[in-house]
């Protein structure tokens, strides 16, 4: 069992707060995206962001290392990406007469892979490690990310023209899957008067230290599960396995990423333990890019909201734990 007597819940509910407040100051309107941001950056996850272009996703991952006061990077994928482009590569230095590696843009703590499924499986691969370990090897050695690390990665559910659709192998290293959405009108008349057209204008302060980040992602493996919770948790994995309009239910992966942002979701809330509550809450964004229709749609956001109807039902049909 582990201890959770050692979370200070007043004050990681006040660090979530500030986190929360600084980034809706620029990210108008978008209080569940902005939760879910967090959530997936304190139980050390990747997000992946569908949507159309100039809804916010830049804004929001350039605003968040802003708040976090971490280094940020921007990756434009496109079709002639290489591998090195984003690792970086092995350079010949004759003054040493030995090779230098020169670290690509991946060796940052927020990075935006922007349009990534705009590049070629291959390039995409170059992501894996580093989005499953923190690490790189290249040319046999081995090199770590600077702590905290996380990918916001973007595609856009429309344009699939020239696209390359993520593998399942690659959707899975995303802890959550959401989408920005349109503003409402009094929002987007505030964003009118006052919001700046390039994320460089922003007027955002860091509010909260790398020190801070690390220390959450920490706490977070230290919230109680109390076993009727586990096994909910099993149960509507299980459930996703028998739905027979799935090509494949979630995986082992997909369970551990349940229960770590339920155990997210309860931290940014004050709480050491989870509840029911906690995990219905983050179900859909964790499962639902995970799955997919054993009869494919035409419309890749029809598909979407098939899956995550079938989601709903799994979720009324499963008998919460008393």
């Amino acid at each position: 069992m582990k201890d959770s007597s050692v979370i200070p819940a007043p004050r990681v509910l006040e660090t979530v707060e500030r986190l929360r407040a600084n980034i809706e100051q620029t990210i108008r309107g978008k209080t569940e995206a902005v939760d879910r941001t967090i959530i997936c950056l304190i139980a050390g996850g990747h997000l992946l962001i569908e949507d159309l272009p100039g809804l916010g996703k830049t804004t929001l991952a350039y605003c968040l290392a802003r708040s976090i006061d971490c280094s940020f990077s921007r990756i434009q994928f496109t079709s002639d990406m290489l591998p090195s482009d984003i690792i970086g590569v092995s350079i010949y230095d004759q003054k040493t007469r030995d090779f230098e590696f020169k670290r690509g843009p991946i060796f940052a703590n927020v990075v935006l892979a922007d349009e990534i499924n705009r590049t070629t499986p291959k390039t995409q691969s170059s992501l894996l490690e580093v989005m499953g370990r923190g690490k790189l090897s290249v040319d046999g050695q081995t090199y770590t990310v600077p702590p905290p690390f996380m990918v916001i990665a973007t595609q856009n559910p429309v344009d699939y023209e020239g696209t390359f659709p993520l593998p399942e192998s690659q959707m899975d290293r995303f802890l959550m899957r959401m989408e920005m959405g349109y503003p409402d009108f009094e929002n987007e008349l505030d964003i009118l008067k006052n919001g700046q057209l390039h994320y460089d204008d922003m007027d955002s302060v860091p509010v909260v230290s790398k020190k801070e980040v690390v220390e959450l992602q920490a706490y977070v493996r230290e919230v109680y599960i109390e076993n009727t919770v586990a096994e909910y948790i099993v149960r509507l994995v299980a459930a996703t396995r028998k739905e027979k309009a799935f090509r494949s239910g979630v995986s082992p992966r997909g369970t551990l990423s349940l229960k770590v942002a339920a155990q997210a979701h309860a931290l940014s809330a004050g709480r050491a333990f989870v509840l029911p509550d906690d995990v219905r809450s983050v179900l859909h964004p964790v499962f639902v890019h995970r799955l997919a229709l054993r009869k494919s749609m035409s419309d890749p956001l029809e598909e979407r909201r098939a899956v995550e109807g079938l989601l709903a039902e799994i979720e009324a049909r499963v008998v919460e734990p008393a």
